[in-house]
C-alpha cells in the first residue's frame, strides 16, 4: 500500500504545480533609459528585457515597454490595467527615473520636461499612487518593484521655479502597502540607487532576477535573498526597502526545487543528471524575444545578460547585420571574412579580471597604448589616440570588455591584450586622427566610426565592409570555440 499512496502524493503535486502555474497571471514591465532633457540611464530598458523574460518564463503575460514617452506609457498602462482585472497575481515593475514631490511618488517618461511642481501635477510623470490603485486594484495578489530611486534629475529646476515651499526629495518617498500587496524598492525611502555597470543590470534587478523565480521559494523569503546579495554586493552601500502586506504565501514558482544529490558511492563518483536549468529556461525566453529585433540595444541586451550564453555568436552575427546596413551585405561580408584566419580567444579571457597592476603587468609603452586605441577605433569604439589612457580611453576599453563578454573595469590584462590584437580591424580608419583633433575625430565619424554608444559599441566602420565583419567574427569566436 505505501507504494500507490507515494504515487498519489506525486501526482497531487504536479497537479498543483499545474494549477498554480495556471492562475492568471499579468505583469507590467518598462525601462525607461533614454531621457530627452535629463542625462540618459544606460541600463534600464536591459534591466526591464531581462525581468520579462524571468517572468515569462514561470507563466506571466508581460506587458512590455522601453524608453516610452508619456503616451505610449499610458497606453501601455491602460492595457495592463484591463487584463490584471480580477488577476491571481499581478506585478509592476518598473526601472527609470523617478521623483518624490510632497511625499508622492512619480515615474518619469522618456519625453518628461519638468520645470516646476505644475507641470508633475499637470501630467508629465505619472503618479505611483494612482496607476497602482487604477490598474492592479483588482487583482488577488499585487506586487510592485521600483527600480526608480536615482537622483532626482529635476530637483534643482522645480525648486528653481516653486515660489512655495515644496519638498522635493532625493529617490523615492516610503509608501504603504494594501492588502495582498508588497512593495519593493531599489533602495530605502529618500536615498538613490546604483544603475550599476553600463551594459549589465543594476543591482537590485540582477537580485531579483536570480531569486524571485527560484523553485519553491516564497516571494518574501525570496525578497530576504535580494536585500542580502545588493548588501553585499554594493559592500553595505545599498539596501533594498520594501513593505509587504500580504495575507498569505505566494509563490511565483511553485515547483519543488530538484532533490540533493544522493551521496556518491565508494566504487566512484555519481553520473551527472541531465537537466534543464530554470536559468536556461529564462535565457532561451530572453533570446527568443529578441532574436528577430532591428533594434542592437534588445541584442545586446541579451548579451549584457548573458555575457557567454549559448546564443552570444547569433546576437552578434545578427547585429554584425543590422550594422551592415542590409542582411545581404552582412551575408556577403561574413561569408567573405569567414575565409580568414582567425586566432581563437583563450576561454580564460571570459573570466580573468583585470585592474591597473595586470596593465601594468604587460608593459604597454606609449607606441603600443596608441595601437590599443587605433585598434578600438577600427572596431567602431570611438576614442582619441594619444598614448595615453585617460578617463575617455578607460571608458571605452569599459565599451569594448562588455561588448565582447569579459570582465569590464576599464584596464586590460594579458588575455584581453592578446584577444583585442587578434582582432582584425579596419585600416582606412585607424590611421585617422592619431594626435586626438577634431579633424581626425570628425574624419572618423564621416567614415562611420562611431562612438559604439547603446551598450554595444558596434558601429560601421570605414572602409571595407568585410574589414569591419572580421572584427566582429574575432569578437565572436570567443563564444564559438567556448561551445
Amino acid at each position: 500500500m505505501r507504494y500507490p499512496a507515494i504515487i498519489l502524493s506525486l501526482i497531487l503535486m504536479v497537479f498543483s504545480a499545474d494549477a498554480a502555474l495556471a492562475d492568471k497571471r499579468i505583469a507590467f514591465v518598462v525601462g525607461n533609459g533614454a531621457y530627452r532633457n535629463v542625462a540618459q540611464l544606460p541600463n534600464p530598458p536591459i534591466d526591464a528585457k531581462a525581468m520579462a523574460a524571468t517572468l515569462r518564463n514561470v507563466g506571466f503575460e508581460v506587458i512590455e515597454g522601453t524608453n516610452l514617452t508619456r503616451d505610449t506609457m499610458t497606453a501601455k498602462l491602460l492595457d495592463f490595467g484591463k487584463k490584471a482585472q480580477g488577476a491571481d497575481v499581478a506585478v509592476f515593475y518598473y526601472a527609470g527615473h523617478g521623483i518624490a514631490i510632497s511625499g508622492t511618488n512619480y515615474l518619469l517618461p522618456i519625453d518628461a520636461d519638468i520645470k516646476s511642481e505644475m507641470d508633475v501635477k499637470l501630467g508629465a510623470a505619472i503618479n505611483v499612487d494612482v496607476t497602482l490603485d487604477q490598474t492592479m486594484g483588482d487583482a488577488k495578489v499585487k506586487l510592485v518593484f521600483l527600480d526608480a530611486c536615482r537622483d532626482n534629475p529635476f530637483a534643482a529646476k522645480i525648486k528653481a521655479n516653486t515660489t512655495r515651499s515644496v519638498a522635493v526629495g532625493q529617490g523615492l518617498a516610503e509608501m504603504k502597502s494594501g492588502e495582498g500587496t508588497l512593495i519593493a524598492f531599489a533602495t530605502g525611502p529618500g536615498q538613490t540607487a546604483l544603475d550599476g555597470q553600463e551594459g549589465t543590470n543594476s543591482p537590485f534587478t540582477r537580485a531579483l532576477i536570480a531569486h524571485i523565480t527560484e523553485p519553491g521559494v516564497e516571494i518574501q523569503q525570496a525578497m530576504t535573498e535580494v536585500r542580502a546579495q545588493v548588501s553585499d554586493e554594493t559592500s553595505k552601500g545599498q539596501l533594498p526597502w520594501g513593505h509587504t502586506n500580504l495575507t498569505g504565501s505566494v509563490y511565483l514558482n511553485p515547483a519543488a526545487p530538484p532533490p540533493a544529490t544522493a551521496a556518491a558511492p565508494a566504487s566512484g563518483p555519481a553520473p551527472a543528471l541531465a537537466s534543464t536549468t530554470p536559468g536556461t529556461d529564462v535565457e532561451l525566453e530572453f533570446w527568443r524575444s529578441v532574436k528577430d529585433s532591428n533594434k542592437p540595444e534588445e541584442l545586446n541586451a541579451y548579451l549584457s545578460s548573458y555575457p557567454n550564453g549559448q546564443f552570444r555568436s547569433l546576437a552578434l552575427a545578427r547585429i554584425a547585420a543590422l550594422d551592415t546596413g542590409n542582411g545581404a551585405t552582412a551575408a556577403a561580408a561574413k561569408e567573405k571574412d569567414m575565409t580568414r584566419n582567425l586566432t581563437a580567444v583563450d576561454p580564460a579571457t571570459f573570466t580573468e579580471d583585470s585592474s591597473q597592476v595586470t596593465e601594468d603587468q604587460i608593459g604597454l609603452d606609449r607606441g603600443q597604448r596608441r595601437d590599443v586605441q587605433r585598434r578600438l577605433n577600427g572596431l567602431g569604439f570611438d576614442t582619441k589616440v594619444t598614448g595615453k589612457f585617460d578617463d575617455e580611453t578607460r571608458s571605452v576599453i569599459k565599451r569594448w570588455q562588455a561588448a565582447r563578454g569579459y570582465p569590464v573595469s576599464g584596464y586590460l590584462n594579458k588575455l584581453q591584450h592578446k584577444a583585442l590584437l587578434s582582432e582584425i580591424v579596419a585600416t582606412t580608419q585607424t590611421s585617422s586622427g592619431d594626435d586626438g583633433s577634431d579633424s581626425g575625430r570628425h574624419a572618423r565619424r564621416n567614415s562611420g566610426g562611431g562612438g559604439g554608444g547603446g551598450g554595444g559599441g558596434y558601429r560601421r566602420s570605414g572602409g571595407d565592409p568585410g574589414a569591419f565583419m572580421g572584427g566582429m567574427i574575432g569578437g565572436m569566436m570567443g563564444g564559438m570555440f567556448r561551445h
